[in-house]
């Protein structure tokens, strides 16, 4: 049994302390130490003011930890916050780090994206945290890929029904990129809205089938494309207008500088 099963659900100490962030990180260690399979506790604050303040702690799951038992620990880790309302709890298993949230529903389809995302050789590590507002739910999530062909691919089937990853039901902000230093370099990602970039990823593969590209950030609203050296920008500068004309002025293609 974890340590958090013995947690009453009545107020902590920390509800008088001055210091109230840095007094619920440290109840959130408290309770979580000695929680098996748990490797490492994480634990950020937040002390807004005097006696007002939150906390994120991060159950950092042992190495090669089941899909069984990282759906226990997200099923306890769901019921602790909530109780604890001014506390964030997060997971680090196998590579991608989730928020948990009060609703089962969320976690459920958290847990379900997450399943899919460790499954999928093309990913490397991620992050999908809670993005909520007062009146919308939300989530943002940052995934890092093998390369660039497999952002794409990745981004694709996570904002695509019928994809390998099924969408997360409530708003997302979703960005893709291959990791540091790995060329071509990528960055693909939705609005804050969810919002879909699908004129830049049209220019972008436009651009992509004819001319050897080293760097591109796509978005909804803009498309940055920066060839290699002896190509010609100004060839792919109108392929890449061509197959986004709503995007207008917000296409720019250069060639790359070398530095």
């Amino acid at each position: 049994m974890p340590a958090v099963a013995s947690v009453p659900a009545v107020p902590l100490s920390s509800g008088c302390a001055i210091d109230k962030g840095t007094a619920l990180a440290a109840d959130f260690e408290k309770d979580w130490a000695g929680t098996a399979d748990v490797a490492r506790i994480h634990t950020t604050r937040n002390n807004t003011l005097p006696f007002s303040g939150t906390a994120t702690g991060v159950l950092v799951l042992a190495e090669g930890a089941s899909a069984d038992l990282v759906s226990e620990r997200a099923e306890e880790l769901r019921d602790y916050v909530a109780r604890h309302s001014d506390i964030t709890g997060r997971i680090t298993a196998g590579g991608i780090t989730f928020t948990l949230v009060a609703e089962q529903r969320r976690t459920r389809e958290v847990l379900a994206l997450w399943r899919s995302l460790t499954a999928d050789d093309q990913v490397v590590d991620g992050d999908i945290n809670n993005a909520s507002r007062k009146n919308t739910r939300g989530w943002r999530s940052g995934i890092t890929a093998a390369d660039a062909t497999g952002a794409m691919t990745v981004f694709k089937d996570m904002v695509s029904d019928g994809g390998r990853h099924r969408p997360l039901s409530d708003v997302t902000s979703l960005t893709v990129s291959p990791e540091r230093g790995v060329r071509p370099g990528l960055s693909v990602g939705t609005g804050f809205d969810g919002t879909l970039p699908t004129e830049a990823i049209a220019a972008y593969e436009a651009v992509a089938a004819e001319h050897p590209v080293v760097s591109a950030g796509l978005h909804p609203d803009r498309l940055t494309v920066v060839v290699a050296e002896g190509a010609d920008p100004v060839r792919a500068g109108e392929l890449a207008r061509s197959a986004a004309p709503g995007l207008g002025d917000a296409v720019e293609v250069r060639n790359d500088s070398g530095g």
